[in-house]
């Protein structure tokens, strides 16, 4: 394999469309031998192409926690506490009326909903709880659950993935988040997440939700135990997901590629796994995210995990998004994410970058700014 050739055929993928994509062969390639500055700079070219306006978009939502009760037993995961632990709960609606308000409040209008594998919450739950939300709140966009979870409550049903989709949809749930995904490579999810389902029922999952029309993103979480290889066959099952969606719908509508927080961890203290990502490497893996997925438009690059100036850097790489303020996040934080956001800080990091900030929702539709909404104060 020659360099230059890989260069010209990323460049022109977009254009060629499924017989013009990079193996995973071509991008391990590509990713272990490119210098940096061809790699940012084709990852820039291709941005430009599916993201043409040049901005960089941004949203504010909240994320909250159904429960903390799974029984998934993820090797990564300082949230979650088994059934019967004096610190479980399942957040009770006064909650959810008052942080939903004070959502609203900050600017924001939708809920990222996510949970653990709870073994006594049904599909009955789910409907209940999503329509008396959006009784309380008509306005509110739920941005709920993911295939992990969806699978979850199939297998309590005995139904299938697409009968307790549509359920979910019914009931208000207006986009699908794609957490869960952690590798999708079964050697990785049995070392990592062995109690959540495997990686091809995540990607049936998301193939269900494509026929449904329901949005969804997609994520990879790397840094952990997966090799180089792993992570780009991940990004090639994600493309052909992609390429299946009916041409009603948008499918995965982005990617958010983050790396694997390891303070407290089981599978730091057990397995002495620690996270040795690098900001060089987040960088070429958000370019060849870029690259690997020319029918994904939109890649976020996660100032959660990787902090400001990385995440800067990643708007010159392919990435287009910075995600959201994250007025509230349980789960990556109780791993040790550090870094936090305002709406007023989070425009100032892309102005500093060189690009236009734009407010947006989850389909990736521009908002303009509320005339009318509080500053979140949060201590750094």
């Amino acid at each position: 394999m020659h360099l230059a050739d890989l260069y010209q055929k990323a460049l022109t993928a977009i254009d060629e469309g499924p017989a013009g994509y990079l193996s995973v062969e071509e991008g391990v390639f590509l990713f272990e031998n490119a210098p940096m500055a061809d790699l940012m700079y084709i990852g820039n070219e291709l941005r430009k192409k599916q993201v043409p306006h040049g901005k960089v978009t941004w949203i504010i939502d909240r994320n909250m926690n159904t429960t903390n009760v799974c029984i998934a037993n993820c090797k990564f995961c300082n949230f979650y506490r088994i059934p019967g632990h004096e610190e479980a709960y399942i957040t009770d609606i006064e909650t959810y009326k008052r942080k939903i308000t004070e959502t609203f409040r900050y600017g924001g209008e939708q809920l990222l909903l996510q949970g653990g594998h709870h073994p006594g919450l049904g599909l009955q739950y789910y409907v209940d709880l999503f329509k008396t939300l959006k009784e309380l709140f008509p306005k509110l966009k739920l941005h709920a659950l993911g295939p992990p979870e969806v699978a979850h409550i199939t297998k309590l049903e005995k139904s299938t993935h697409r009968e307790v989709l549509m359920a979910l949809k019914d009931a208000g749930m207006d986009s699908l988040p794609g957490p869960g995904a952690e590798i999708l490579v079964d050697r990785v999810r049995r070392l990592i997440s062995k109690g959540k389902c495997g990686s091809q029922e995540w990607l049936d999952v998301m193939v269900e939700a494509h026929k449904l029309d329901i949005t969804t993103s997609a994520t990879m979480m790397f840094g952990h135990v997966e090799t180089v290889q792993e992570r780009f066959e991940h990004l090639v099952k994600l493309r052909e997901v992609q390429a299946k969606k009916p041409g009603y719908a948008k499918g995965f509508v982005a990617f958010i590629p983050w790396t694997f927080q390891d303070v407290d961890t089981l599978l730091t203290r057990i397995r002495g796994v620690q996270n040795l990502t690098t900001p060089d490497e987040y960088i070429r893996m958000i370019a060849m995210s870029r690259i690997m997925l020319p029918n994904v438009k939109n890649i976020q690059a996660s100032w959660l995990t990787v902090g400001k100036q990385v995440a800067q850097l990643c708007l010159h790489a392919g990435a287009n998004d910075f995600g959201s303020i994250m007025i509230e996040e349980n789960v990556v934080s109780a791993a040790g994410a550090p870094h936090r956001f305002t709406s007023k800080g989070i425009q100032e990091a892309i102005r500093e970058a060189g690009f236009e900030p734009q407010l947006r929702n989850q389909q990736y539709e521009f908002r303009m700014m509320p005339e009318l909404m509080e500053e979140q104060v949060i201590d750094y």
